[in-house]
C-alpha cells in the first residue's frame, strides 16, 4: 500500500510539475499608445546626433591630413598621401549625403526601408532558387 501511495504522490509531483512548465507566461501588456513612435524618434534622434558627431570628427581629420600633405617634399610620398585625402574625401561626401538621406527620411522611413537593424524585421527575404518548369 505504502508502494502504491508514493507511486502515486509521485506521478503526481511530476505532473504537476510537467504541467506547470508547460503553462506559457501571460503576454507583455502592449506599449502605451505613443510610446513606440516617440522611443523611434529619440533613437532616431540619438543616431543622427552620434553620425553627426563622427562625420565632424572625420572632417576635422581630414582637414588635418590636408595640411600635412602639403608639407611634403617628397613627391612619390606626397602622392601616396594624395591618394588617401581623396579616398577620405570621397568616405566623408559619402557619410554626408547618408546623414542627409537619414534625416529626410526620419524614424518612420528608416525602419520601412530596413535600415534600422532590430533582429530579422525589414532584412530582405533570402534569395530562392528558381524552380524548373
Amino acid at each position: 500500500m505504502n508502494r502504491k501511495r508514493l507511486l502515486l504522490t509521485l506521478i503526481l509531483a511530476l505532473t504537476s510539475m510537467a504541467w506547470g512548465q508547460t503553462q506559457s507566461a501571460p503576454p507583455a501588456a502592449p506599449p502605451a499608445k505613443g510610446e513606440h513612435p516617440h522611443k523611434m524618434m529619440e533613437m532616431h534622434k540619438q543616431h543622427m546626433e552620434a553620425m553627426k558627431a563622427d562625420v565632424d570628427k572625420m572632417k576635422a581629420s581630414l582637414e588635418q591630413l590636408k595640411g600635412n600633405v602639403a608639407k611634403i617634399s617628397d613627391s612619390a610620398e606626397k602622392e601616396r598621401w594624395q591618394a588617401n585625402v581623396d579616398m577620405w574625401t570621397v568616405m566623408v561626401g559619402h557619410m554626408e549625403a547618408m546623414m542627409k538621406h537619414m534625416e529626410a527620411m526620419g524614424p518612420e522611413g528608416m525602419t520601412h526601408q530596413g535600415m534600422m537593424h532590430h533582429g530579422d524585421k525589414g532584412a530582405p527575404p533570402p534569395p530562392t532558387e528558381a524552380k524548373p518548369q
